[in-house]
This record gives C-alpha cells, structure tokens and sequence, in this order.
C-alpha cells in the first residue's frame, strides 16, 4: 500500500537543485528547516532498481538510491521502505540518499549557457603594508633648530663662488695657453717648390740608374767617425721592393770568408766614389786618403782587418739640395753641405735630421725607443759644438723599429726647427727633437775660449763665419744622405754601455768588433726586414 505525502504547508518542502554543473558541499543551499515541514517516508514502488535486462546502464543509480526527476517541483523526496511498513509522519531532513542521488544527476546535467564576459571579483592577495607606529624617540620636526635656514652663512656663499671661480679660471689659463703655444711655433711663411718627390713605386734598376736621383757613396774610410761598416753600391745592401726602399746590412765573411777577413787579404773598391765625395782634392790627389777609403788590407800583427759589415750610403749629392725650405722623410738621416763653403767638416755644418742606435729599448744610452736630432759645426775639425745644439724624443710604450714615422726639417733664414711627427703633420709640430731661431751668431752662441790647445801646439779660434749671417754655416745649399751604419769610435756609443766590445781610443777597436760576431749578430735578426732600414718616401721643397 502507498500513501501520497501530504503537502507542506510551505509549498515546496525541498529546494531544487542548481543548475549550475557542480556541486557544492553547502547545506544552505536547502532552506532552513521549520517545524511546519514533514516528511513522509513511505515505500515506493516507483524506487530505482538494478535493471534486470541484460544491459547494465553505467549511470544508474544504485538500487537504494531514489530517482528525483527536477520536473516535479513542489513534491517531496520519495524515500525508501520496506513493504507494509508504516513510519509515521515526523519533521525530518532529507535523507542522505536522496541528496546523493541530486547530487548524481546534478553531475551529469548539461552545464547551463554562460554570459562571453566574466567578471572576476578575487580580491588581492597582496599583503597590506603594515602602517609603521610613530617611534617616540623622534622630536616634532616643528622643534627643530635650523640656524642655517634663518640666517645664511656670509661664507658658504664666498666658497660657492671661490669654487667655480677657479674652476673657470683654471679653464680660461688652459685655453689661452694651447691658443700662445699655437701661434709660438714657427712657421715657414712664403711659397714652397718641390725639389724632390721619391715614392720608391719603380724598381731598383730606375731608382739607382742613370740620371737617377739617387747617388751610391761608395767607400770604407769610415766617413769621418770610425765607422766599421764598408758603405757599397751592391744591390744586396740597397733595393727597392713593393715600394720602399731598404738598406739592408750584410757580412763581409759571408763573401770572403772569416780567416781572410781577419788576415792575409786584400780588399778593395773598384767603383770607390772617394773622388767624388771630396772635390776639394779634386785638384791635388791624395793618394793616402783614397787608399784608406778605396782598399785594406788585413793583418794579424798589426790588427787591421777588413771592414766585416757592408751596407750602403745613397744622397742627393747630385740630383737635389736646398737652401732653407722643407724636408719630410718616412724616414730621414742627416744632411751635408754641397760645397765645403766655410771649410772641411764640421766648419761648413751638418744637419741630422734623425739619428737613432738600433740598442734595445733595455741600452742605458737611448737605444731603439729614441731618436735624435742635431746641428754639427764648430771652428776646427776637432772642436765640435753639437752639444749646444741638440734634442731627443722618445717613444714611452714601443719603438721607432715598430713602424713608420714620419720626420721633417722646417728651416728659413730665421729659424731652424726640427720635429718628428707620426704621420699627422700640424698635431705633433709641438713635437719637435729641436728648435733653435737664428738670433746670434754661431761663434758667438758656441762661446769658445780665444786659445785652444792641439796636443801640445795652441791654436788661437778664428771665426770662420765672420763674413756670414746669423745662420751661418747654415745658409748654403745641403743636399740629403740615407744611410745605415755600424759602430763608430766618435763617441756615439759610450764606452762600458751595454756591453761594448771595444773601446773608442783603441787601435784594434773595429778587430775587437769582428771578434764579438757571434754576440751581435744573432740581435739583428735574419728576414729581411728587422735588420734593415726602410725607406717610404723622400720629399724636398725649396723656399722660393
């Protein structure tokens, strides 16, 4: 037998399910329970059941779980009981099972439409700053003393301007000081010819060859300062190859051997330019200076060997000389006069426009890391005031065997400067080994004493440029030398530094020289280029 549950005065005894698809384990969402509710719980015939045909539906509920169809808003839930049971009518929440079959069918109910646009009310999960409590070590900032804001500091405004005021004077002196040592240097004013433009871009046959401009000084005398080296016009010591030209030194024993070089044997020069080179015996032939610069001859006994380096000396002798104007070399050596016009060296003067010892940056005397530039003259052929008149620059990080630099002579009838510049001409004029203006006479800037003594006989000093100019000897025509020479007992290298093999005052000096090969010789180096000097390029101008 069933009964029908009677109607809650309520109306609807249960809240239907939501529609939205998932389920929230939250009572409230039944309505409050009221003592006017009941629920009657009776047998029902209409109880779910496993199904008895042979298909069992994976979405049934179990048998003692009751359907609840959400059409039948208004009805209470059936609940289960057994058959002639009577359970009276009693407030009472749904059962367990009941809520388990909503929840079921809930699970599997078509999710309802949402709206496009979500609207996200997640509040932010960024801790708050908490509010830092007012430390009561502090003084009301109103109680504060601050005398420099009610009255001002008379000296505070005195260093403020002090300050910036030697800043700017500091700037103004800098700026007026590059602006006078600009407008200090020198400058050639007038127009400048082009003597000579040599770029080295042909071959050696062109460069050397006839009514070419270079000319080979062919001699072994040792050109005045003891030399060692044998000066040639072979093509082993001088060449041009992909446009520079090289001078490049060579060993004598390589060609005649060491025991010949030593003792026994004759040398000489047949294309010897001592003739050439000396035209103030051009009319009285002096047959003892040529054979000390054409031939030698080596003996044990007496110590003479023959020169055991070669090398080669070219000039402009017959091609190109100037008489106050511009020379700029990659790089240059030295200048001599044309015409002996005051007198056999160093009357008549010389110009070294660089001169540098291939020593090691490590030589105590400016090595390789220094070059020098000069002014040669004096009253006698022993009496040299160069020590008036000379000037260095160096190199701090390298070398000048490193690459090229470029060296230039400015020189005018009042003034003589020499520089040496790398590659960038009007930056490094301030650059200069020497600056000298003609402003007083040579014999009077040398100040030599009236009497000087030559062994035992005294010589009185003479002027000999009483009838030149302030600039002489430096007013006649120079012509340009290149060379590479070697060792020397003139001083240039000072005896006891570096390791010297030979003293400058002893007879056998270029003997000992030979002796030590095998201790220089190695320190050139052997490809071609670290032994040699190289030339780029030569250019003259003539003030005209």
């Amino acid at each position: 037998m069933s009964h029908s549950p009677s109607p809650s005065t309520h109306g609807d005894s249960v809240r239907p399910p939501s529609q939205s698809p998932f389920f929230i384990a939250d009572e409230r969402r039944a309505d409050p329970p009221s003592p006017l509710r009941q629920w009657q719980t009776l047998s029902s015939p209409t109880a779910s059941r496993p199904s008895t045909s042979g298909t069992s539906n994976p979405f049934s509920p179990p048998a003692s779980v009751s359907n609840y169809d959400p059409s039948s808003r208004g009805s209470p839930l059936p609940s289960p009981a057994l058959a002639g049971e009577f359970e009276p009518e009693a407030p009472s929440r749904p059962h367990a099972a009941q809520l388990i079959g909503i929840r079921l069918r809930e699970t599997f109910a078509a999710p309802p439409p949402r709206p496009v646009t979500a609207h996200s009310t997640t509040a932010s999960l960024a801790p708050k700053k908490p509010k830092r409590m007012r430390s009561t070590f502090l003084e009301d900032p109103s109680t504060l003393e601050k005398p420099w804001v009610t009255k001002k500091d008379p000296y505070a405004r005195i260093a403020y301007f002090l300050t910036y005021g030697v800043a700017f004077l500091g700037i103004a002196a800098s700026a007026i000081r590059c602006y006078f040592g600009y407008k200090s240097v020198p400058m050639i004013k007038g127009n400048l010819c082009m003597v000579l433009d040599e770029e080295f871009d042909t071959d050696t046959g062109t460069v050397f060859g006839t009514g070419s401009k270079w000319f080979h000084e062919v001699s072994l005398g040792g050109f005045g300062n003891g030399e060692f080296e044998m000066t040639t016009s072979s093509t082993n010591n001088s060449y041009v190859q992909d446009g520079y030209l090289y001078i490049t030194p060579t060993l004598t024993s390589d060609i005649i051997g060491s025991e010949n070089m030593f003792n026994g044997y004759s040398y000489n020069l047949t294309d010897c330019t001592y003739n050439i080179t000396n035209p103030s015996n051009a009319t009285s032939f002096d047959a003892t200076a040529y054979y000390q610069s054409c031939g030698a001859v080596s003996n044990t006994t007496t110590g003479a060997i023959i020169n055991p380096v070669q090398s080669a000396r070219i000039s402009t002798r017959n091609s190109a000389s100037i008489k106050y104007g511009r020379v700029e070399l990659w790089p240059a050596i030295w200048m001599l006069p044309v015409n002996d016009t005051y007198g056999p060296w160093p009357l008549s003067g010389e110009i070294d426009l660089m001169e540098s010892r291939g020593n090691g940056r490590s030589y105590p005397d400016q090595g390789i890391d220094y070059v020098r530039g000069s002014l040669n003259w004096g009253p006698l052929t022993f009496l040299n005031a160069v020590y008036k008149t000379f000037g260095w620059w160096t190199q701090r990080r390298t070398d000048y065997g490193e690459g090229f630099h470029t060296y230039a002579l400015e020189w005018t009838s009042d003034f003589y400067q020499l520089f040496t510049d790398r590659r960038i001409y009007v930056d490094t004029r301030l650059h200069y080994m020497l600056e000298l203006t003609f402003n007083e006479p040579f014999f009077t800037r040398g100040n030599f004493p009236p009497v000087v003594q030559n062994g035992t006989t005294p010589i009185v000093l003479e002027n000999p440029w009483i009838n030149g100019t302030n600039a002489s000897p430096f007013d006649q025509p120079f012509y340009l030398i290149l060379n590479l020479a070697v060792g020397g007992t003139n001083g240039w290298f000072p005896d006891n530094a570096g390791g010297k093999p030979w003293l400058d005052g002893s007879n056998i000096a270029m003997r000992n020289f030979a002796e030590s090969q095998d201790t220089w010789y190695p320190t050139w180096g052997s490809d071609g280029e670290s032994e040699s000097f190289i030339i780029d390029y030569v250019k003259m101008w003539q003030l005209c």
